[in-house]
């Protein structure tokens, strides 16, 4: 007992009476507050259900909770201790220090204050966090916080996945992938505040595998059949002149009575891969698991040795790499634009001097809007001054649309310029279905080799026609 009235008096007494003042009683209220807040997250992460899976959760529960916890706790004793100064410097210290005593008007109002003050924080806190962590849910967050992911958040906007959150495709649902999140997110802050991150940003091994993200929403078993595909294209010729090719592609799947075929039946079965790169544009070795349990390799005749690295099992990413963040080739671009009517296509070699103004060397965004502008005043005012008079307001459009174009593809700053980032579907302008299905990938023994039968894939009906009768016959033209 005497032990205990000896703390009392020289420990507690002292510490309640120096910290009834203002920065002592608010650090106090700050740290209960933010401790229940923290509290509360660690309890949700636990059990691992109800809480967010953004990957930048982390900086919130990691960095600005326990630092907001740390600055209370740290107001605490710097109060007391310039309590203390000030009255020191006064002469105002008693020579008996108050009790402990909650009929002290006093002690009470300051218990009474650390009170209140602890429930308007932890509402303060409480509610900023819950808006915070709705915030970084947001795909606007993603891309917009971090300037580093400027190609990627305009690459969404015009992909098949606008609509779809990032954590949705790049987080696996569970614990395990809502603290890898966690992890990796205050990883990727770190670099960004470094000014260490990797230009361009590839999504190499950042997205996890289909089963546990694609398959949520798609179903890889749907029997689709076959898909008819049609592109439109212009010449660099002077009337831009246009053509059609039209392509019978095979998707296949699963049908009705469970046969495998077309593009993804072929692909449903395991399949492994070895790639040399990061992108996984050289694939030297393959193995596809038989109906009977037996594996058949393929090594392709391109090897300069023995494949060496990672086995991946291939899955819908694979093919499907761009799907969320589309990025085009300029060609590609002007066409589809062209198709939709801006540029005009009764401009003179619009889609030559397009793609030359696309192609050009430019330092920023910013350099390269005025500089395509500028261009192709410049090249109508001098080559054809009658289009240049009757058709500003073509001329102007078609300025924009190529800027924008740019704009949504390539970004300097970034290294992200035509062709970073490869599209694993199809082959024209990339190496794609290629990869594998070159011709050179076979057996050890020369006996099978991987197919590269272009109607095992699809059936072209018609290559660069500037009127495919197919599509009279479908009504489409």
């Amino acid at each position: 007992m005497a032990e205990t009235s000896s703390f009392r008096r020289e420990w507690l007494r002292p510490f309640f009476f120096y910290g009834n003042n203002a920065a002592s009683l608010i650090g106090g209220a700050l740290t209960t507050a933010s401790a229940v807040v923290l509290v509360g997250f660690w309890v949700v992460e636990f059990f691992g259900h109800g809480g967010s899976s953004n990957p930048y959760l982390g900086i919130l529960t990691d960095l600005i909770l326990p630092g907001v916890f740390v600055l209370g706790l740290l107001s605490i004793p710097a109060g007391i201790y310039l309590r203390r100064r000030r009255l020191k410097a006064s002469g105002e210290i008693p020579s008996l220090f108050p009790a402990i005593d909650l009929k002290d008007p006093a002690f009470r109002h300051g218990i009474d204050f650390v009170l209140i003050a602890t429930f308007v924080n932890f509402v303060i806190v409480g509610t900023a966090s819950y808006r915070g962590v709705a915030y970084m849910d947001q795909p606007s967050f993603c891309g917009q916080t971090c300037h580093v992911m400027a190609p990627e958040w305009s690459a969404y906007h015009v992909s098949s996945h606008a609509g779809v959150a990032c954590t949705e495709c790049h987080i696996v649902s569970g614990v395990q992938g809502f603290v890898n999140a966690k992890v990796n997110g205050t990883k990727q802050l770190a670099m960004v505040a470094a000014h260490n991150y990797p230009t361009p940003i590839m999504a190499d091994g950042k997205v996890p595998a289909a089963q546990a993200t694609c398959l949520k929403c798609h179903n890889a078993s749907r029997y689709v059949g076959d898909r008819l595909s049609v592109k439109t294209s212009y010449g660099d010729d002077e009337k831009n002149s246009m053509t059609r090719t039209l392509a019978l592609v095979h998707v296949g799947g699963r049908d009705a009575f469970s046969r495998l075929s077309g593009i993804h039946g072929a692909h449903m079965g395991h399949i492994e891969f070895i790639a040399t790169d990061a992108a996984a544009q050289t694939i030297p070795w393959v193995a596809k698991t038989n109906d009977d349990g037996s594996v058949t390799e393929f090594i392709s005749s391109d090897a300069k040795s023995p494949a060496t690295g990672q086995r991946r099992t291939m899955d819908c990413i694979d093919c499907h790499n761009r799907a969320a963040h589309s990025f085009v080739t300029a060609e590609e671009a002007l066409d589809q634009d062209m198709a939709l009517g801006s540029p005009d296509v009764s401009l003179p070699f619009i889609h030559k001097e397009g793609l030359a103004l696309l192609k050009g060397a430019y330092t920023s965004q910013e350099d390269a809007a005025g500089k395509i502008a500028s261009g192709l005043n410049a090249y109508y005012q001098s080559a054809y001054p009658a289009n240049w008079r009757h058709q500003q307001a073509q001329i102007h459009d078609a300025a924009k649309t190529l800027t924008a174009i740019y704009g949504r593809n390539v970004f300097p700053f970034m290294k992200v310029a035509w062709g970073a980032h490869p599209n694993n579907i199809g082959h024209n302008d990339y190496p794609g279905c290629f990869r594998c299905h070159d011709g050179s990938h076979s057996t050890k023994d020369n006996k099978t080799t991987i197919t590269n039968d272009c109607s095992v894939c699809h059936n072209l009906l018609a290559v660069d026609e500037p009127n495919p009768k197919q599509l009279a016959d479908l009504g489409i033209q």
